[in-house]
């Protein structure tokens, strides 16, 4: 088949905007030192080059500004700006699109350096691969990766619903067209993509996503894809990157929202030219981390749960009893924990393991003194069968601030594993204090036999400069 392609290229030299007094050019900047910033805008799957163009002009706006005041505070340096935008034929796989990008920018591009490339969705995951793999020495002549919403890890890894982990949805789209795109979205991992570009380069990844996994915030056609997880429509915010990034959350908007919100393309353009020209930024950084589990009861139903999770580990231990009547049901009422905690206590958890499930677990569970906050003992009553064994772990919380000056960025919540007919109804922070890190979550699954298991994750901001523009070779031009 005849590869159709669509070349946009714009060289914006921004001599002629208003921000340059002459033209840029050998002769006329000779007392000058020039440095190269070269913008390389790459569209996703499914998709062209207008789609990242609102991007592209919110970046381009604004460039004049962010180069003004960078060549007001370097006197004798200035700036020149180039972009390309350019079309992929978007059905192939991860090897071929890197091999298209970089057999134009060096086609469209000969003899550019400093390359940024801002790629969305697919094109920011192939943007990776082709600077890791230094697909057409694209190694040397890259400065930055930007990925925006991208599927950096594999999409086979997370839950789609009626249990669809290989982008079904999308293939169906495809029909016969797929020359494998669909496979890298869903199998390949390019964490260690990433990874080496944030050693050796510089990775930005900006992400976002819906509040709960439930909600039905970018749910375009009344069904959540991603039933488990906080996704942007179609992409989990967990999967939007990994380990080294640059982390930027800007917000709970959809996958491709910058084509259609002129803030969102403000802000992602904002948060790109910051991390260039410098300028303090709000990372998102790990805090806590952790996971629970539930189990429904075994009467018909809806069984709804309410954890208060994020605190600091005040106490925990395991209780086991066994049952060693042959004909009759024995009960246990017990007390554990602390009576003085070192702080004010917040939640505690509990999971337990029987031998046999009819009639046998926990009964009543609760704070001993509800109304002292520094009491961390649990008021725990169990039962359990003829010859059978309940076993009960248990953990106690206080409250853990962030330090002063430090804010809480944004959380992570997602069902890792279970049976269907569960869910996570709804998620948000415990209290308005930015510094409190803790998040509540309602969950719910039918009854009886349906089980599952959270995983959360807590963010907090830091803040910081990178300033790419100070690593970047000067171009001295002389008659």
């Amino acid at each position: 088949m005849k590869r159709l392609t669509i070349i946009l290229v714009g060289v914006l030299f921004f001599n002629m905007l208003s921000v340059f007094a002459s033209p840029v050019s050998a002769q006329a900047a000779a007392d000058y030192d020039i440095k190269e910033v070269n913008f390389v805008f790459l569209h996703g799957f499914n998709s062209n080059a207008g789609s990242v163009q609102p991007l592209g002009d919110a970046i381009f706006d604004k460039l004049p500004e962010y180069i003004s005041g960078y060549e007001r505070d370097n006197p004798g340096i200035q700036i020149v700006a180039d972009t390309l935008y350019r079309s992929y034929i978007n059905n192939v796989d991860i090897e071929t699109w890197a091999s298209n990008i970089a057999s134009d920018i060096n086609k469209r591009f000969a003899g550019k350096s400093n390359l940024v490339l801002v790629g969305h969705s697919m094109g920011g995951k192939a943007a990776l691969y082709a600077v890791a793999h230094n697909i057409g020495n694209l190694a040397e002549k890259v400065a930055m990766v930007v990925t925006v919403n991208s599927p950096i890890k594999k999409l086979s890894s997370y839950y789609f619903i009626g249990g669809d982990t290989n982008l079904g949805y999308e293939g169906a789209q495809l029909l016969l067209s797929d020359q494998g795109v669909l496979n890298s979205i869903a199998n390949y991992d390019s964490s260690e993509d990433g990874l080496w570009v944030a050693n050796n380069k510089h990775w930005l990844a900006l992400v976002s996503a819906e509040s709960y996994p439930l909600s039905p915030q970018f749910d375009a056609t009344g069904v959540d894809l991603l039933p488990r997880d906080m996704d942007d429509s179609i992409v989990p915010i967990s999967c939007q990157y990994s380990d080294g990034a640059d982390v930027i959350y800007y917000g709970e908007y959809a996958h491709s929202d910058f084509k259609i919100l002129e803030e969102v393309a403000d802000n992602l353009a904002d948060q790109i030219l910051r991390y260039i020209f410098g300028g303090n930024m709000d990372f998102s950084v790990l805090g806590r981390a952790g996971s629970f589990e539930h189990k429904s009861d075994l009467f018909p139903g809806t069984d709804y749960w309410e954890d208060t999770v994020g605190g600091l580990s005040a106490d925990s231990g395991t209780l086991t009893h066994f049952n060693e009547s042959y004909f009759k049901w024995q009960h246990w009422e017990d007390i554990v924990g602390v009576e003085d905690i070192a702080g004010t206590r917040c939640s505690f958890q509990n999971s337990q393991k029987i031998s046999f499930p009819l009639f046998t677990g926990i009964t009543e569970i609760g704070w001993v003194d509800p109304d002292n906050a520094r009491d961390g003992r649990i008021y725990i009553k169990t039962r359990a069968a003829p010859r059978s064994t309940v076993q009960v772990f248990w953990s106690v919380y206080q409250q853990g601030l962030l330090p002063e000056g430090i804010e809480r960025n944004h959380y992570e919540v997602e069902i890792e594993t279970g049976t269907q007919s569960t869910a996570i109804g709804a998620a948000f922070w415990e209290t308005n204090n930015p510094r409190d890190i803790r998040l509540h979550i309602r969950s719910q699954a039918r009854s009886p036999f349906h089980w599952f298991r959270v995983q959360w994750r807590v963010y907090y901001t830091e803040s910081r400069e990178i300033k790419l523009i100070d690593s970047l070779p000067l171009k001295v031009v002389s008659e």
